[in-house]
């Protein structure tokens, strides 16, 4: 894909926000599911949101926790198909994890837990860094050119 003159679309980044926050989620669900739902009875919306089950006390913490971890990494790759500039992986990926505070103290109160802090911090590291990384090699391939040249 060539970047020439940037122009600026709000709707554009309006919907890749929306679209990186969606799948953030189902990932987040998907591995909550896989790695919470086999030791709980009931799953809910508190492993999402709420700051106290993020906890280094109980296994079914630790398995919060790697849900995380895993969803920020999978945010990664949905940083290379969705956005596609390495210089912008930063800003998207705060975004997520801003929304998600927002959404956790809407749902739970502020996060008062130094775990979830941590735990979102290394987050936005790992989907920023990765995901830059993986844009900076898809950004330095070579381009491919085809030349139909005729003997002369």
């Amino acid at each position: 894909m060539f970047y020439g003159t940037l122009v600026w679309d709000p709707w554009l980044i309006v919907v890749q926000i929306v679209c990186l926050q969606c799948l953030y989620y189902l990932t987040l669900g998907f591995f909550l599911s896989i790695l919470v739902g086999t030791r709980v009875s009931r799953m809910s919306l508190v492993y999402f949101f709420d700051y106290a089950t993020l906890t280094i006390s109980t296994v079914t913490g630790w398995c919060v926790i790697a849900s995380f971890m895993l969803s920020a990494l999978a945010g990664a790759g949905y940083l290379l198909l969705l956005i596609e500039r390495a210089k912008k992986c930063l800003d998207f990926s705060a975004t997520v994890y801003i929304v998600h505070l927002f959404i956790c103290i809407f749902y739970g109160g502020w996060p008062s837990s130094i775990t979830w802090w941590v735990v979102n911090g290394t987050g936005i590291a790992v989907m920023a860094l990765l995901g830059e990384y993986l844009c900076i090699r898809r950004e330095l391939k070579e381009i491919p050119i085809t030349r139909l040249r005729s003997n002369v």
